[in-house]
């Protein structure tokens, strides 16, 4: 092959290479988009204390904790969650929780949030934790959650504090 033909096969080789989307780079679909703009929106607004993502969650949601903290299993339902979990960690609080989000993704409809929160505990005891949440949703609401969390830092908080009456 030629010197000029090298560098045809060359070009054209790194043409076709330059055209390829990677998967991971591909454009994502309307849902993809509407989901992270509604969980984006809900930690905003948590963030400003004027509402939160478990206002995203349907009804019958199956949340999951991971791991081996004093909270881990799945709850069935958006009101046991918050009954047997949510409440009662807000209890255990004199500031609530600010969450700041490190990372967001979405594909297809699931939403993966890897976020800091931070707050003061009622004994005065800052609680700060990272979490990674990995959230399903159907047509805007969340139908599935699996968390990860650092279960020695929530465990030292719902041992060490008692819920507010």
């Amino acid at each position: 092959m030629t010197n000029f033909g090298t560098f045809l096969a060359t070009a054209a080789l790194t043409l076709s290479l330059a055209t390829m989307v990677p998967p991971a780079q591909a454009e994502t679909t309307p849902d993809e988009a509407g989901n992270k703009a509604a969980v984006e929106r809900a930690f905003d607004a948590w963030a400003a204390g004027t509402g939160g993502p478990y206002d995203l969650l349907a009804d019958d949601a199956n949340w999951t904790i991971t791991g081996n903290s004093a909270a881990s299993k799945t709850y069935p339902s958006r009101e046991a969650f918050m009954r047997e979990v949510i409440r009662p960690f807000n209890a255990r609080m004199s500031t609530g929780l600010k969450p700041k989000i490190r990372n967001i993704y979405a594909e297809g409809a699931t939403v993966v949030v890897f976020f800091d929160a931070s707050g003061i505990a009622r004994d005065g005891i800052p609680y700060a934790n990272t979490y990674a949440w990995f959230l399903d949703l159907k047509e805007g609401k969340v139908t599935k959650a699996s968390a990860f969390f650092d279960s020695i830092a929530f465990n030292d908080l719902w041992s060490r504090v008692q819920p507010a009456r």
